[in-house]
């Protein structure tokens, strides 16, 4: 690893979201400009981990070949721009289980610190629901919220709250920013 990480959520940040959630790689489509986030993050040092909420195993909607069915598929996209994901950890439980990986708890960003054998103080965690935002401040990382997904509602709720965080309309536009910071 380069010393600099992104921790990426999955749904409502790099493919579409859905209320009858994703179901297979058939269903896992790309949200505009997000390969080309991806790319232009590795290419500019990045390690990219993806941490996501994965309930649907849990529920019986799909079952572990389809998900991975569906990390391949976006592997496979990210590196058509240039882009390696380096990990992917995610949540099979349902929200009733109590586990400690749940987002909005740290455990699955805390599996990457371990994995990564760092802190995340600093390490942008980009979401678009509360969950991401609330599990990333949690673990001691920097939320990062983009307005895709859920994060127009997100941002709203934020707004009532008065809580403010770096916000961005889409992957790419954080990806720009980010890289521009260097």
């Amino acid at each position: 690893m380069t010393g600099r990480l992104v921790i990426l959520d999955r749904d409502g940040v790099l493919n579409r979201e859905s209320k009858s959630f994703i179901k297979s790689s058939d269903e896992w489509l790309p949200l505009a400009g997000s390969m080309e986030a991806l790319g232009l993050l590795s290419k500019a040092g990045y390690t990219i981990a993806v941490a996501t909420n994965q309930s649907g195993l849990g529920r019986g909607l799909f079952d572990r070949q389809a998900l991975y069915a569906m990390h391949r598929k976006l592997r496979r996209l990210a590196a058509k721009h240039g882009a390696n994901i380096d990990r992917i950890v995610y949540c099979p439980h349902r929200p009733d289980e109590g586990c400690d990986c749940r987002k909005p708890l740290p455990g699955l960003l805390e599996r990457l610190a371990r994995h990564y054998d760092r802190t995340l103080d600093g390490v942008p965690v980009v979401g678009d629901s509360l969950r991401d935002l609330d599990a990333a401040s949690a673990a001691g990382a920097t939320p990062v919220l983009v307005l895709t997904g859920n994060g127009v509602a997100t941002a709203a709720e934020l707004a009532k709250r008065r809580r403010s965080i770096e916000t961005h309309d889409n992957l790419l536009a954080f990806a720009k920013s980010l890289v521009n910071k260097k």
